[in-house]
């Protein structure tokens, strides 16, 4: 019996048609993010420094006039890239849906990579969540895509206490990762990790897949139906080891949905995904 073929890692995480794809939607998020952060005013503040390099800024958008403000949750969305391209500028309009639930969104710079490693950006993420637990003085629920899921499994699993004395176990009890990579040696084998610089046993202790994260916490999941294999297996795998260890978690493939059309639902306030941001922020 012919054995199956191992899959091309190349096709799989950095084919042409998804960067193709990835062309395509810049020019749309661009207009969509600046028009959503003229239209918040006062709602937005942006630029709000959390540390001293020069991208780790959050953008921060209150809730909508009559939703609950300063007394609502906290949601910090990091976006994706590979941990080497993009900025937050291009995904302001996603905090839309959640903010008319009264949900306050921060949506999170940070330094790319060969400036840093994938390590160090990390440890910015972990100082953004830091900064906003500190401010508004409650749990952040965590949301991310690609890259950003990694970041988002990261910072659920994360040893809070083991990061700042003063910080609470559950300083990020839920988490949200879209289209998340959690087992990072698959790209050891692309040219994605030109720039990453990862080795075998830095990719394997960066890959929250195997890190230990606190029972009672709670995670969905989301993929696309129309990503590749290996996104897919990926949420799965993560969702199926982190059920073991405690965590309440679920896995959702959103139906006809490609690694960059996934997320588009976070600007409306009415879509699934939003609904379950939206849970996991308030519970």
């Amino acid at each position: 019996m012919e054995s199956l073929a191992a899959p091309d890692m190349e096709l799989e995480y950095a084919n042409p048609a998804m960067m193709h794809e990835l062309r395509q939607h810049l020019t749309s998020w661009t207009h969509d993010a600046a028009a959503f952060r003229e239209a918040a005013g006062s709602r937005a503040q942006l630029e709000v420094a959390y540390g001293e390099r020069p991208r780790q800024r959050l953008d921060l958008f209150g809730p909508q006039s009559g939703a609950r403000g300063a007394a609502g949750p906290v949601v910090l969305f990091i976006h994706g890239g590979y941990w080497q391209a993009m900025d937050k500028s291009f995904f302001s309009h996603l905090a839309g849906g959640p903010n008319a639930h009264g949900v306050t969104v921060a949506v999170a710079g940070y330094t790319l990579c060969p400036q840093v490693t994938v390590a160090q950006i990390v440890d910015e993420l972990r100082q953004a969540v830091a900064f906003l637990a500190r401010r508004f003085g409650r749990p952040v629920t965590v949301c991310g895509h690609s890259a950003g899921g990694h970041l988002t499994a990261c910072m659920v699993a994360t040893d809070w206490p083991a990061v700042d004395a003063a910080l609470a176990a559950d300083t990020v009890s839920a988490g949200l990762p879209i289209s998340g990579l959690f087992e990072l040696e698959p790209l050891l084998a692309t040219s994605l990790n030109e720039r990453l610089g990862l080795d075998a046993a830095e990719a394997r202790r960066l890959s929250p897949l195997f890190w230990p994260v606190r029972a009672g916490t709670r995670l969905v999941a989301y993929v696309g139906g129309n990503e590749s294999a290996e996104y897919r297996r990926q949420s799965r795998a993560l969702v199926a080891r982190w059920r073991e260890a405690g965590v309440t978690t679920t896995a959702v493939e959103a139906a006809g949905e490609s690694h960059f059309t996934v997320i588009a639902p976070l600007a409306d306030p009415q879509s699934q995904l939003t609904q379950q941001l939206v849970r996991l922020a308030a519970s």
